[in-house]
């Protein structure tokens, strides 16, 4: 697919993509989640990438859904809609590596619900954060009401999503809905720091530790336990990950990934 909107750089294990519409505040239409469909089954298919980052250009993150493209759209459209943009933000959730969120700006409505979908959050000072749908007579539609809860705690999700009420970036890390704040020009410095750390680590043992916790949502605690278990133990024996993690480590030198 040939990219408009997103921007793609590899670099030592890590995939920036970056969302280039700043002349509409990087809003999110159609073109973008077909094009961020594709990027995401890109980079699953690239053994190479093990830690992928999205940020916005401009000051914006994302600063919503395209709300021209869809206010003439009737009640089937807008499920449709609502639809794509679950099915794609689920698609980034389902990536075995993980998926770093750099907020540089307005991360609001779809854009919030965007950064949702990713595995942790950093944030600019500047960014701000809120999901405004009821101002417009909507709801959000791509997985707010379910993840927001999950992330902040039912009250703090209310309250966003009721009052549609902005937040900054120090309320957003306060109630959990971000892990750092940094300064402007340090996002993506520290964007890259994380990322390279996690690069650092055994790739298997990434990705497991993702699959396993985030299975806690929808598995009981035995069940869970069960499956840690069994992804623990896949890690040992002759040639796999965890011996020769095991072995640098009693050797005092850097694995061998």
């Amino acid at each position: 697919m040939n990219y408009e909107i997103l921007k793609l750089e590899i670099q030592n294990g890590i995939a920036i993509v970056t969302i280039s519409r700043p002349q509409a505040l990087n809003a999110l239409n159609t073109r973008f989640f077909l094009e961020m469909d594709d990027m995401v089954a890109n980079i699953k298919n690239n053994p190479d990438v093990k830690v992928m980052i999205i940020t916005g250009e401009g000051k914006a993150f994302v600063a919503g859904a395209d709300i021209a493209e869809m206010v003439n759209k009737n009640k089937k459209e807008g499920s449709e809609f609502s639809r794509l943009g679950q099915n794609t933000f689920h698609s980034l959730e389902l990536m075995e590596i993980p998926v770093i969120a750099a907020i540089n700006g307005f991360a609001l409505g779809g854009g919030l619900e965007l950064a949702l979908g990713c595995d942790f959050r950093i944030a600019s000072t500047k960014a701000k954060f809120g999901q405004p749908e009821v101002n417009l007579g909507l709801i959000p539609g791509y997985g707010a009401t379910q993840r927001l809860p999950r992330l902040v705690g039912m009250a703090d999700a209310l309250y966003m999503l009721i009052t549609a009420e902005m937040i900054t970036a120090a309320d957003a890390l306060r109630i959990g809905l971000v892990q750092k704040v940094v300064e402007p020009e340090q996002l993506m410095d520290e964007a890259l720091r994380l990322a390279k750390l996690i690069v650092a680590k055994g790739p298997y043992a990434v990705k497991k530790v993702k699959k396993v916790t985030r299975a806690s949502r929808h598995l009981s605690f035995i069940e869970g336990c069960e499956l840690e278990d069994q992804e623990f133990g896949s890690l040992f024996g002759k040639g796999n990950e965890g011996e020769e993690g095991m072995k640098a480590f009693l050797e005092k030198r850097t694995p061998n990934w």
